[in-house]
């Protein structure tokens, strides 16, 4: 590991998972069920290998196994980010670019996955990169992590969002090496319907749950604006055609109106940020059609994202400017809502991930905004079909037949949504699948 690896991750690791044989009976607790919103009071909970088996107001017992007290804790699903980055939230783009290989950079993405994990996020959706390797030690119980599901390397045109390609670089010689990301499939560039075509059903080949596609111009790009327009009618259209042929779907990185009517009639399902949205016709095409709006509260506050270049600060101030207006407007007109949090090159950012959930308090009301990181984002999820990789029980739930992924919380979050942002303070129990990576109940 490089030196500024080495620096990044000088916290200590949490402990092993805890080794509890048998089924495990939680006692004394409030359930927050994922999706109502009033609490299941003084109830018992059983987890039985991997699965929730039991959810009663009623006295329970097992035989054999642990009971934990749960001493009026408040229990709640493990929180779900549907805008995760485990390669780009924990190095820098000097990192990224200059300095790591991808031994380096696959460390750096199982390390921070780890911290991921210890904040509360059992499941992530994992939006661009290629941390596959990633996702199977975490599945193979070899380290600790969420569950992910993988876009793989985010596709994009020449001279958009994810052009890597050094500035001098034009005319492409074509008998040069690919850029050193995308030749180990971190990101991809495709022009063209038959390119774009391959491209995709090369990403799907790789294990993706999912395709992610750029529409529009980005923050940290340096060749596009963000009113720029990326991909046309007929490119959208046959990558969404090799997802629906693997029964999944597109997600695609825009900003604009423009664009986003675009990628709504090329049949992409979830927008990610929408920040720049003025067109009530956009939200209406949008809801008519179930393209979920996946949001990131980012403001341009003590908690904003640090470039290294004037170009992308100005490019976040536009867009974050536009948080709130996006917020309000897909409510109001009913477009459905995911929360996710886009941390990117700093793991003193990745860090404030669960802080993130907090600011939704801006627009949403505790009780919206747990769900929406529980059972909304799950719901989201589930457009991946048949390559949704976690298919023995629901995610985002407290309900009998559902995925053994639950906190406790020392307070009630309903109340007091701020008890979320501090994880270390005030997460007395973290379980993922049926084991428990966090316990500091007496």
């Amino acid at each position: 590991m490089t030196a500024a690896l080495a620096v990044a991750f000088s916290v200590a690791l949490p402990a092993g998972a805890q080794d509890a044989s048998g089924p495990i009976l939680f006692t004394n607790v409030n359930v927050f069920d994922g999706v109502n919103e009033a609490l299941i009071e003084n109830a018992n909970v059983v987890v039985t290998d991997n699965l929730i088996t039991a959810v009663s107001t009623e006295p329970l017992a097992i035989a054999g196994g642990t009971v934990i007290d749960g001493g009026g804790r408040t229990m709640m699903p493990g929180m779900i980010d549907v805008h995760w980055h485990t390669y780009f939230a924990n190095l820098s783009v000097g990192q990224l670019l200059n300095t790591t290989d991808m031994g380096d950079i696959t460390i750096a993405g199982l390390l921070g996955n780890e911290q991921v994990l210890m904040r509360g996020f059992t499941t992530v959706r994992d939006i661009g990169g290629n941390p596959f390797a990633v996702k199977k030690a975490i599945d193979a119980g070899h380290f600790p992590g969420p569950r992910m599901l993988v876009a793989g390397p985010p596709l994009g045109q020449t001279g958009g969002h994810f052009d890597l390609y050094a500035y001098n670089d034009v005319p492409r010689d074509p008998t040069a090496p690919l850029p050193y990301l995308e030749r180990n499939g971190v990101v991809a560039i495709a022009d063209g319907v038959p390119d774009v075509t391959r491209k995709a059903r090369e990403i799907l080949r790789m294990g993706a749950h999912h395709i992610k596609i750029a529409g529009g111009g980005g923050v940290t790009s340096i060749y596009d604006p963000l009113d720029v327009t990326q991909y046309s009618l007929e490119e959208m259209q046959a990558i969404v055609g090799v997802a629906e042929n693997w029964n999944t779907y597109v997600a695609a990185h825009i900003f604009t109106d423009k664009a986003i009517q675009r990628a709504v009639k090329a049949g992409v399902k979830t927008i990610e940020h929408g920040n720049l949205i003025m067109e009530e016709e956009t939200l209406q095409m949008m809801k008519d059609n179930g393209v979920w709006l996946s949001a990131q509260p980012l403001i341009d506050d003590e908690d904003r994202l640090v470039f290294d270049n004037p170009t992308s600060t100005a490019k976040w101030i536009e867009a974050t400017d536009g948080t709130g207006r996006n917020y309000e407007a897909a409510k109001a007109m009913g477009v459905k809502i995911a929360f996710g949090t886009d941390m990117l090159f700093d793991p003193a950012a990745a860090s404030k991930q669960g802080e993130m959930v907090t600011k939704l308090i801006n627009w949403f009301t505790p009780y919206e905004a747990l769900k929406m990181v529980t059972s909304d984002n799950a719901e989201l999820l589930m457009l991946s079909g048949p390559r949704h990789p976690y298919q023995e029980g629901p995610l985002g739930v407290i309900a009998e037949g559902a995925y053994a992924d639950l906190i406790l919380v020392d307070g009630n979050p309903l109340e007091n949504l701020d008890l979320v942002g501090d994880a270390e303070a005030n997460f007395d129990l973290i379980m993922k699948d049926g084991v428990i990576y966090k316990n500091t109940i007496d």
